[in-house]
């Protein structure tokens, strides 16, 4: 029998009555085995995350010695689902030893990581299945990575040993035996991870939406939905800003050619979104598969005569980049010119300043230059590379736009062009491009 992991977000179980849903789509189908699960989202627009109040307890218990006015919101929002639910578990002394717990530990990560934990221990009195911790079978190193030499074996044995079960996602636990989070949206993660350790036939991601859309619905009315995508499409997506699914939660899947599938919890019938493995992938026919973008950059552009000849001249820009603690995002270059991306949240009063000086020390650039308010798009898909003219079509629109485009970067693989311009054109580049490759073709029924 083929095995499927799920993992259900946080909107799919934010009360009693979607919990009841979640559990209908895994009993309807014997192949759904184990289940990962998020925090309760929000219930409605205004309403809280169960996330932020525990990072909001967190704060409390630091700053006042106990987090029970904070706690108190949390404890009725878990009453309730159980009631709602029906069960016959005592969640009440749960939670008693929970709030206990967060005043005693004092820990950001341990704290936050408590709505995944108490929800999959109901949504598992809900499926009659065993509740299997993360914490005994999720595992980072000393360096704070994932350790999956550790764990795919904990989790696996502790898995086939139940037969079915649900884990909590979001946390594990580190070195020092203490609880640690993966970043926020970090249950894909989890879910991804027990899908390799399994085996899995598919990861599945139920989440409140179908699928991938070709472009933001809140810039581009009613742009067409993937059906089919690939790995390396939806990184470059992911990336820059197509949020339905955690970047990162590809890695743990990718590695055994697991295929992933975007499911909507309050449209179980429709076919979503499948994410393949290039080798199993087959494209849709379409140039571009999607459209994505991200605004917020600083370029620090740098030009120097027959920088080509200098040895490690690279190496020592990136040095003190890595000295500083600052990422990159990309890093075009010609014979005498190298620019660097960086996400401008990076450079805050001062770092920018500083940033420069030292590149000018180690280097001695014949000439600096700093973009400011600067956005990336990102034109995505494998029939790009097959195409003739993609991007004589990408810039006519850009042009026939009025945009100006001040950097040019296209992966080795060729699946991507990306173009930076100025955050006011940002939404006026979205509707350009994809009006170049998808024309009229539009799609209901699915979210960005």
């Amino acid at each position: 029998m083929s095995l499927t992991v799920c993992k259900f977000g946080g909107t799919s179980l934010a009360d009693g009555n979607n919990i009841r849903r979640v559990t209908e789509i895994v009993n309807g189908d014997p192949s759904r085995r184990f289940v990962v699960v998020s925090a309760p989202g929000k219930r409605f627009s205004d309403d809280i995350k169960i996330t932020d109040l525990l990072y909001a307890c967190y704060k409390e218990s630091v700053e006042k010695g106990d987090c029970s006015e904070t706690f108190a919101k949390i404890k009725k929002r878990f009453h309730a689902i159980v009631e709602e639910l029906g069960l016959d578990m005592d969640i009440e002394a749960i939670l008693r030893e929970t709030e206990r717990e967060i005043d005693r530990r004092k820990s950001v990560d341990f704290t936050a990581s408590r709505g995944e934990y108490l929800n999959a221990r109901i949504v598992a009195a809900a499926l009659g299945v065993p509740f299997i911790d993360a914490q005994d079978v999720v595992f980072f190193d000393r360096k704070g990575r994932f350790d999956e030499k550790r764990s795919y074996p904990l989790i696996s044995r502790a898995l086939t040993k139940a037969g079915r079960a649900v884990v909590p996602g979001f946390y594990g636990t580190d070195a020092e035996g203490n609880i640690k989070t993966f970043s926020r949206g970090g249950s894909d993660i989890s879910g991804s991870i027990v899908a390799a350790a399994m085996k899995a036939d598919l990861y599945e991601n139920w989440t409140d939406v179908s699928g991938f859309l070709a472009c933001d619905p809140r810039i581009v009315e009613h742009p067409v939905k993937i059906e089919r995508i690939s790995y390396k499409e939806l990184r470059e997506l992911s990336y820059m800003g197509a949020n339905v699914l955690h970047a990162e939660a590809i890695f743990p899947v990718r590695k055994l050619d697991i295929p992933i599938q975007i499911k909507n919890t309050f449209r179980p019938q429709d076919e979503g979104t499948l994410i393949l493995p290039s080798k199993k992938y087959v494209a849709s026919g379409n140039i571009v598969t999607g459209v994505a973008g991200k605004k917020g950059f600083t370029v620090i552009f740098l030009e120097k005569s027959l920088m080509n000849g200098e040895v490690g001249f690279a190496r020592k820009v990136l040095s003190i980049l890595e000295e500083d603690n600052i990422c990159f995002e990309h890093m075009p270059s010609g014979i005498d010119t190298l620019s660097l991306v960086i996400e401008s949240s990076f450079l805050k009063e001062g770092v920018l300043d500083k940033l420069v000086e030292q590149i000018k020390e180690a280097v001695s650039p014949s000439y600096v230059r700093v973009l400011h308010n600067v956005a990336l798009v990102a034109t995505v898909g494998h029939g790009m590379a097959y195409s003739v003219g993609t991007s004589a079509r990408l810039f006519g629109a850009l042009s026939r736009a009025n945009i100006n485009v001040k950097m040019i970067d296209q992966g080795s693989s060729e699946i991507n062009i990306i173009v930076g311009i100025d955050n006011a054109d940002y939404e006026k580049c979205l509707k350009a491009i994809y009006g170049e490759f998808f024309g009229g073709n539009r799609s209901e029924n699915t979210i960005y």
